[in-house]
């Protein structure tokens, strides 16, 4: 369900353009939570028939985890503005920050950007909850992944 805003957010928010489509930004948080939803490897090797083990694999993490590949290569596909937005948009539903804070938010992500060696998708494979952070900050400047996530099952 969509927040209400008040009035002076609803400036705030047109003021807050992203450089980045929020379908982009929600085909992240989808793959993000796939990703999160894994455990770690009981079996690094697990060397039997997928049907003997139940496919139990599939939940677990392993090097050449193909969400991890997915993510990691369209993370890296993004212009460097559209990474940059990622990363403020997390730190957006992460903290106590408000609308008001994009401009800052942002322009601390473009230094970290350029600062990191442009390492956008394993920083933000790093954070826990990183699917909710993004949903979080991508609802507070009035987007949602609702239509995204019905036209995707």
């Amino acid at each position: 369900m969509p927040r209400r805003l008040m009035p002076d957010q609803k400036q705030s928010e047109e003021a807050a353009e992203l450089a980045i489509s929020p379908e982009k930004v929600c085909f992240v948080i989808i793959k993000a939570r796939e990703f999160d939803a894994k455990d770690a490897a009981v079996e690094p090797d697990p060397a039997s028939n997928a049907a003997d083990d139940r496919m139990i694999a599939v939940l677990e993490t392993h090097a050449d985890d193909p969400v991890v590949e997915e993510l990691t290569s369209f993370i890296s596909a993004l212009t460097e503005d559209e990474q940059i937005d990622l990363v403020a948009l997390m730190w957006l539903g992460r903290d106590d920050n408000t609308v008001d804070d994009w401009p800052a938010l942002r322009e601390e992500a473009a230094r970290a950007y350029r600062s990191d060696g442009r390492r956008t998708a394993a920083y933000l494979l790093g954070t826990p909850l990183v699917g909710d952070y993004l949903e979080e900050g991508l609802a507070m400047l009035g987007h949602s992944c609702e239509a995204f996530e019905i036209n995707r099952l």
